[in-house]
């Protein structure tokens, strides 16, 4: 493992995309609790375009327009329904003794779905580590096995950071109902946005 893995990693980890925006989501709507269940959901729904990859599935399911489009609309389906629950979610925004907030489970599984089903993960990392396996290695399922754990561990730590960030913003915007309605808004705007953006994206 070499710096120029970690601090490209870290790059790529620190880019806005569906986990990020779902992490503070949660974090913001939530707390910092839910925030680290949306973290460690989106870092283990990773795992199978990692594993894809490694194995080299992935240069087999980028070869099939059928399968790629399958998973492709079941992202962008599921980014859309992401946009609509969290329109109708009344709790998503809101802090009631009595309010009845998802599980920690569901939490950290809608997270694993929304990477799951996004089939540019595995494209990345078919892409991305085989730049920083030395030629001694090259070939080791076990070494690429280890980048891909240390990506994830890094999904993992920034996001939650970011989600505590976002829950320490809650406490100074929850009072104000009207800025919390359009930082739902916006949330689920950039998820209907990101599931546009996927259904148009070429292979």
């Amino acid at each position: 493992m070499t710096v120029e893995f970690l601090l490209t990693s870290l790059v790529v980890v620190l880019l806005p995309g569906t986990g990020v925006i779902y992490t503070l989501a949660i974090g913001l709507g939530r707390g910092f609790k839910p925030s680290v269940a949306a973290a460690v959901g989106c870092t283990f729904g990773i795992v199978p375009a990692a594993g894809a990859s490694i194995l080299g599935l992935a240069a087999i399911f980028h070869t099939s327009a059928i399968a790629f489009l399958f998973i492709k609309y079941l992202g962008v389906l599921y980014l859309f329904y992401m946009a609509w629950s969290i329109l109708r979610d009344e709790s998503l925004m809101q802090v009631t003794e009595n309010s009845v907030e998802k599980s920690l489970f569901r939490t950290a599984l809608e997270g694993t779905l929304l990477n799951v089903l996004n089939p540019k993960l595995s494209l990345f990392f078919l892409a991305f580590l085989p730049q920083f396996v030395p030629i001694e290695k090259a070939g080791s399922i076990g070494y690429l096995a280890y980048l891909a754990f240390i990506f994830m561990l890094m999904t993992l730590l920034v996001f939650v950071v970011y989600g505590a960030f976002a829950a320490k913003a809650r406490t100074y915007v929850i009072e104000s109902p009207n800025v919390m309605r359009w930082i739902k808004r916006s949330f689920a705007g950039t998820f209907a946005f990101l599931g546009l953006k996927l259904a148009l994206a070429d292979r």
